[in-house]
């Protein structure tokens, strides 16, 4: 495992701005695995006050990012597919694990699981990514 990766990887998420807004935390990354929270708010609500499905899709889109990245190479989306199983309350921690079940040197397969606090499966995913040959712009050469 390469550390500097995931230090690297790890600090890049602290630093993004988007995230900041959303809240959103990285709490573990390991090659090909990585769990992120958030507490959606009220401002997070839909018309129906539950959690947005776009907040909700941004929780799972950073811990794919991550684990995606997660080999050193840029690697990014080219195709999501979300279910939502269960609606969202503001106020509730959500956690999104994303976990890679394969990996070849174009492509990475990843399952995504947003569960709440309450171990609710409120939403899963499918993603895609292509890997590029380039190594992440922002390591230490």
């Amino acid at each position: 495992m390469d550390h500097e990766v995931l230090s690297a990887i790890s600090r890049r998420v602290k630093e993004e701005g988007y995230a900041r807004k959303l809240g959103l935390k990285l709490m573990e990354l390991s090659e090909g695995r990585a769990v992120v929270e958030m507490v959606p708010m009220e401002d997070d609500a839909n018309i129906f006050g539950m959690v947005h499905g776009g907040a909700i899709f941004s929780l799972m889109d950073e811990a794919f990012q991550a684990s995606c990245n997660s080999h050193g190479r840029v690697a990014v989306a080219l195709d999501v597919n979300v279910v939502f199983h269960h609606p969202a309350e503001p106020g509730l921690k959500l956690q999104a694990e994303s976990r890679e079940i394969h990996r070849s040197n174009k492509t990475g397969a990843y399952e995504i699981k947003v569960t709440d606090e309450n171990h609710v499966l409120i939403a899963s995913c499918q993603a895609l990514a292509y890997r590029k040959k380039e190594r992440l712009p922002f390591l230490k050469e």
